[in-house]
C-alpha cells in the first residue's frame, strides 16, 4: 500500500509517500480502507523526534496519523457489530496516514451519511481532545468558559460543546479576520495581545468560570489572572508552564463511546467541522508546513482515496 512516512526525524521535509506492506486484521480487529485522516500537532511532534510519555514506538519507516475515516475492507475474528463495507471514523496512535489502516474494533464507530469523508477523518483527534478539556474543566450549565484559541480545529470544537453543555457564555480568542468565524459558532469573540484580561472583564463582568487553552501566551496569564479555581483552568499548549503557574496536568482517554457522543452532536447539528484545507497524500509534508505556522482556522485533512 501506499503511505506517508518519514524514515529519520525532522521537518516537514523529511515526509514522503513509499509502498509498504499491507497490514491485515488479527483477532478483535478490523481494517479500513482509508478515505481521509486528519493532520494535528501531535503528528508532527512524533516527526520531530518527540516521544509521549505511554510508551509510544517508532519504527522507521514510521506511518504518522492518528485519526481516520473510511471503508472496512477487512474483518478479524470475534468481531461483531461491523462487517465489510461498513462507512466507519475511529482513531489510532500512528500509522493512519496510509490507504489501509489495522486498528482494535473498540476504536472505531459508523459514520453517519450527513458526514463528508473529510469531517469524519479530522473530528477524532482534536473532537475527543476538546471533549477531555471541557469534563476535566467541569463546563456546566450557566457557567461563562474562555477559550484560549478559539479559531484553530480544536478551539472551534471547544466552543461547540462549551454551547450544546449549556454555557451561558463562551467568549473566544481569535484574530481579527476570524472573528465572524468565531460568532458563527456561537461565541463572542476577542483579539490577543496585551491588556486581554481587562477586555476580558468588561465583556465578562460576572466573571468567567473557567478556560481551555489552546494558544499559550497572553490568553493562558489572563485566564489564571481572572479565575480563582485553577482546577478549571487547562491548557493543552503551554505545558511547560503548567507547575509554573499552578495548574494541573489533564489526560483522558480517548474511547468509541467519547467518539459517538460527538458523532451524535453532529447529527443534532450542534457540532460541525469546519475544514480549512485538504492535501492529497504526497502532499502531507506541505500538510505539516500548514498546521506548524499556526495560522489559519479549522481542520486540516489528507485524503488518501
Amino acid at each position: 500500500m501506499r503511505a506517508a512516512v518519514f524514515t529519520s526525524f525532522g521537518g516537514p521535509e523529511v515526509m514522503q509517500v513509499m509502498e509498504v506492506p499491507d497490514p491485515h486484521a488479527g483477532p478483535g480487529q478490523i481494517r479500513v480502507r482509508v478515505k481521509a485522516a486528519g493532520v494535528q500537532h501531535y503528528d508532527c511532534a512524533i516527526r520531530g523526534g518527540w516521544t509521549p510519555s505511554y510508551g509510544v514506538t517508532v519504527n522507521f519507516p514510521q506511518i504518522p496519523g492518528n485519526e481516520f475515516a473510511g471503508v472496512i475492507d477487512e474483518v478479524g475474528a470475534g468481531v461483531t457489530g461491523f462487517s465489510i463495507g461498513s462507512e466507519v471514523l475511529g482513531f489510532a496512535i500512528l500509522n493512519c496516514y496510509a490507504e489501509y489502516v489495522v486498528v482494535g474494533a473498540d476504536q472505531i464507530v459508523e459514520k453517519p451519511k450527513t458526514m463528508t469523508w473529510e469531517e469524519a477523518g479530522g473530528l477524532t483527534g482534536n473532537g475527543q481532545g476538546a471533549s477531555i478539556a471541557l469534563t476535566a474543566i467541569g463546563v456546566k450549565p450557566g457557567d461563562t468558559v474562555f477559550i484560549n484559541g478559539a479559531a484553530g480545529s480544536l478551539g472551534s470544537i471547544a466552543v461547540q460543546l462549551a454551547k450544546a453543555s449549556g454555557a451561558k457564555k463562551v467568549i473566544g480568542t481569535a484574530s481579527e479576520t476570524n472573528h465572524d468565524f468565531i460568532r458563527s459558532l456561537g461565541a463572542i469573540p476577542v483579539t490577543y495581545e496585551q491588556g486581554l484580561a481587562d477586555r476580558l472583564r468588561k465583556i465578562a463582568p460576572e466573571g468567567i468560570d473557567c478556560a481551555f487553552d489552546t494558544a499559550g501566551g497572553e490568553g493562558l496569564h489572563a485566564a489564571v489572572e481572572l479565575i480563582a479555581d485553577k482546577k478549571r483552568i487547562c491548557t493543552f499548549f503551554a505545558y511547560d508552564l503548567i507547575e509554573e503557574l499552578g495548574l494541573r496536568v489533564v489526560r483522558g482517554e480517548r474511547s468509541a463511546a467519547r467518539l459517538a457522543e460527538l458523532v451524535d452532536l453532529h447529527t443534532q447539528g450542534k457540532l460541525r467541522l469546519h475544514i480549512r484545507q485538504i492535501f492529497p497524500l504526497d502532499r502531507a509534508g506541505d500538510a505539516h508546513r500548514a498546521i506548524e505556522s499556526r495560522h489559519g482556522r479549522g481542520k486540516i485533512v489528507l485524503k488518501i482515496d
